[in-house]
């Protein structure tokens, strides 16, 4: 490692701590990157269709969706060329004569092996590469999920659910942080189509944060101009979620869904599609061709954004660019199923794209599905 780049390292790590010094409303972007590699691939529209364990993602009244034995989904993302790794797990349980379900998911984002270089200068100077020490930064979110029908009929059935999540949050040995906060969402689902809502953050999640550092630390931290933070809180504004599905039959076997859904959020004017102070609204467009419920293609895009084209310096023109997914996935041996996104973290101008696989097993017994 350079000189140069410790020195950069420094920078960037002193910057994020004194920044925990400061009340912030955007807060918690880690649970706004997606769950399962179904999802991803379409675009993160899923609010209305979704039906399997990552429901409790998406929106808790999809759980009702897993019926007759508990269904569980894992996936694994890396980032930043390996640097971000980012792990989802569900599990959803249905009760109640498949009327009502119970979900559990979990979220980590971590970023290790970060360099603390807060003790790279020796006190009289002198640059000592031996006083490098590394920690993680580390975000987890758990959700504990309650789905019920409310209305089945042979022609629609309408589901509701809730979320109650728990938000941790570790920086090395410097800083943690506990959240609270709570979702809610609808589901309305007839032979063809399907309507959804998902509210987040409800009641405004609430992170407070804590700071723990040494006397040899707060001396570097006030030798270098930086605050020394004493207590935090960070906001979750609320968001509310909107979206629609149709199941299209294009021929013996072959179904096409498509789903498009309208992220609102209110917490100031942002660079979406639909832009103002009061409201923004980012949509999201997604399709899964189904050959036989055995074989899946998907394709999706979102976060559309107007930035200046590329190139252009003297007009300085600006342009639409959005975020795509694709992918595919495989129904194996009747209850298992592999998907895989391929997915841009970031937009065009700036790609970030990466793979995603992830593993979803219905647990299935033998009397269950012989009945």
């Amino acid at each position: 490692m350079t000189t140069r780049s410790i020195l950069l390292s420094a920078t960037l790590m002193l910057g994020a701590i004194s920044a925990f010094s400061q009340i912030r409303i955007y807060s918690n972007e880690f649970l706004n990157i997606g769950a399962g590699a179904r999802g991803l691939s379409m675009g993160g529209a899923q609010v209305a269709s979704v039906s399997d364990a990552t429901a409790g993602y998406w929106n808790p009244a999809g759980l009702t969706g897993v019926k007759n034995n508990p269904s569980l989904s894992l996936m694994r993302a890396e980032y930043f060329a390996g640097i971000g790794k980012y792990d989802f797990g569900s599990l959803a349980i249905p009760v109640a004569n498949n009327k009502r379900t119970i979900g559990i998911s979990v979220l980590r984002f971590a970023v290790d092996d970060i360099p603390n270089t807060l003790y790279l200068i020796e006190p009289d100077g002198s640059i000592n590469y031996a006083n490098i020490k590394s920690f993680s930064s580390a975000d987890w979110a758990f959700l504990l999920s309650v789905a019920q029908k409310v209305k089945e009929t042979e022609n629609k059935t309408i589901s509701i659910g809730v979320n109650a999540k728990v938000i941790r949050r570790v920086v090395g040995t410097f800083a943690n942080s506990w959240g609270f906060g709570l979702d809610a969402g609808m589901q309305m689902k007839g032979k063809n189509w399907a309507f959804g809502i998902s509210a987040r953050d409800i009641t405004t999640t609430f992170n407070s944060w804590s700071f723990s550092f040494t006397e040899r630390e707060k001396e570097v931290l006030f030798l270098t101009n930086n605050k020394i933070p004493i207590k935090s809180t960070e906001l979750t504004a609320p968001r509310l979620i909107v979206g629609g599905a149709y199941d299209f039959r294009l021929g013996k076997g072959l179904k096409l869904k498509a789903e498009a859904n309208i992220d609102f959020t209110f917490d100031g004017q942002r660079n979406t599609l639909l832009s103002s102070e009061a409201v923004n609204g980012d949509p999201r467009i997604g399709a899964e061709l189904n050959l036989k419920d055995v074989f899946f293609v998907r394709g999706g895009i979102y976060n559309f954004q107007k930035t200046f084209a590329d190139g252009d310096t003297l007009n300085r023109k600006k342009v639409w660019i959005y975020q795509p997914g694709a992918g595919a996935g495989f129904k194996l041996g009747g209850s298992f199923y592999v998907d895989y996104a391929f997915t841009n973290l970031a937009n065009q101008s700036n790609p970030l794209y990466t793979h995603i696989i992830s593993l979803r097993l219905d647990l299935v017994n033998n009397k269950a599905k012989k009945d």
